[in-house]
């Protein structure tokens, strides 16, 4: 039984820091609204909107490309062009944008997940466009 106890520990543990190594990882992996603002117009940066196209054509944050979260892995080519930029990525909240942001990095892009997405960026009153892609 004492061993068992041990491994049980041990296992905790190792989890635990597992857990703690992944969250930091995942942290520093996200922008606020306001940092990826502040970058918008710097071109060493490109924001990707990762919603529906209805979601996009409603409102988005200026001319960005548009690939839907679920189309994201079979899409990932188009996105060579952004290889030794830094990706931002958003959707409505930061939920689909964190997944899309953890595949992207996997594949060798630097991206970050923008967090609260274009919720947060709208109660921020940053600017967005609406309407049909040019």
């Amino acid at each position: 039984m004492k061993k068992r106890t041990q491994f049980i520990i041990i296992a905790a543990v190792i989890m635990a820091a597992a857990g703690y190594m992944i969250a930091q990882q995942m942290q520093s992996a996200t922008i606020s609204s306001q940092e990826a603002y502040k970058v918008l117009n710097d071109t060493s940066f490109v924001l990707l909107d990762v919603r529906t196209m209805p979601e996009h054509l409603g409102e988005r944050i200026k001319e960005t490309p548009l690939i839907p979260v679920q189309e994201l892995d079979q899409r990932l080519h188009e996105l060579d062009q952004y290889k030794g930029k830094k990706i931002i990525v958003y959707c409505r909240t930061g939920n689909r944008s964190g997944y899309a942001t953890t595949l992207l990095r996997e594949n060798g892009f630097d991206a970050l997940n923008m967090t609260g997405g274009i919720v947060r960026w709208k109660m921020e009153k940053l600017p967005t466009i609406s309407g049909a892609v040019k």
